[in-house]
């Protein structure tokens, strides 16, 4: 059954409101006809090139605009990258993520990432990449790479874009993700909540995703406000500075409901959820997670937490299938 592109935010709104109970009923209802249940992706997030970024994300440590005290960093070494993506492999992850502190790539850079594409690849791992804006032929040379998956965030609605960032649009986004689809790779596009949002933004942000050609990947981060980011000082101290567990279980839940057939992850903020909204958001259809202890300059739960919870809940890490969607995605 293809999935719905149709949804209105009526129909979202609807969702959000019902009982908690019927909204998780039927939300793991859609997940198991779906998905494997009680089965979790690990995927990993290496940062390949921190700090110095031209873009004012309201919300990131990595912004030069931001006095978050991070220092830029020159890109990683190709062999050093490889290296990380074998440990992950060891600790279970089959997928590996490497993001890049760049409004765009240049094309300098890209004979190093393709070559750290090709090599996660040929170790039997998917491949992630996240580096900012994409030309189409860019993409397309990630393609040529075997690049599984491209992350680039829409973050928010798309009204409420422009209170979080200025260096670039909300249609700049549309248009890399374009770029990201029509040169055969998988689309990794969520966003963040808890940034001092309405509802009616969360029901925007779902929306936007859910009338697009569906992601194969989700992820929802809660904020990690930083000290020094505009966001970070504007909600410290504040009741907005972290959203409602049950508020961020709904969305969860409203994800997996529109967009049945995608995989939504836990990303940022969960290492100061307690297990039992962790345990919620399994329960709402999350089937993927970030494993390690940071992601990208952002702490994170850890493997051993992980290990923990999994074991308590009956959950089991999802076997890696490398490289099938994309040939899917390709047919």
């Amino acid at each position: 059954m293809t999935p719905r592109t149709d949804w209105t935010r009526e129909e979202i709104s609807a969702l959000f409101d019902l009982p908690f109970a019927d909204l998780m009923f039927e939300a793991q209802t859609v997940h198991r006809a779906n998905h494997p249940r009680n089965e979790v992706q690990l995927s990993t997030l290496l940062s390949i090139k921190t700090g110095g970024c031209p873009e004012d994300c309201g919300y990131c440590s990595q912004s030069a605009s931001a006095d978050s005290g991070l220092k830029a960093e020159k890109l990683m070494d190709v062999r050093t990258v490889l290296q990380a993506a074998a440990q992950a492999k060891d600790n279970g992850s089959g997928r590996f993520c490497m993001g890049a502190a760049w409004r765009s790539p240049k094309d300098r850079d890209m004979p190093a990432i393709i070559e750290m594409v090709k090599g996660v690849r040929q170790m039997g791992m998917e491949t992630c990449m996240t580096l900012g804006m994409l030309s189409e032929g860019q993409a397309k040379q990630l393609a040529e790479a075997g690049l599984d998956y491209y992350n680039h965030n829409i973050d928010t609605s798309p009204e409420n874009y422009a209170n979080v960032i200025t260096t670039r649009t909300f249609e700049d986004r549309i248009e890399t993700l374009e770029h990201v689809r029509s040169a055969g790779i998988n689309v990794c596009c969520g966003g963040i909540v808890g940034m001092g949002e309405t509802r009616e933004d969360r029901i925007g942000f779902l929306h936007a995703l859910g009338t697009m050609p569906h992601p194969e990947s989700v992820p929802i981060n809660a904020l990690v406000p930083v000290k020094g980011t505009v966001l970070g000082d504007m909600l410290a101290d504040t009741p907005l500075a972290k959203i409602d567990e049950i508020e961020f279980v709904r969305t969860v839940a409203v994800a997996r409901i529109v967009m049945p057939q995608s995989m939504v992850r836990l990303s940022a903020g969960r290492e100061s959820m307690s297990e039992a909204c962790q345990a919620l958001c399994f329960m709402a259809g999350a089937n993927s997670i970030f494993t390690g202890d940071r992601l990208l300059t952002a702490p994170n739960a850890g493997d051993d937490k992980d290990s923990a919870l999994f074991a308590k809940l009956g959950v089991v890490a999802m076997q890696a299938a490398p490289h099938g969607h994309l040939e899917e995605a390709a047919e």
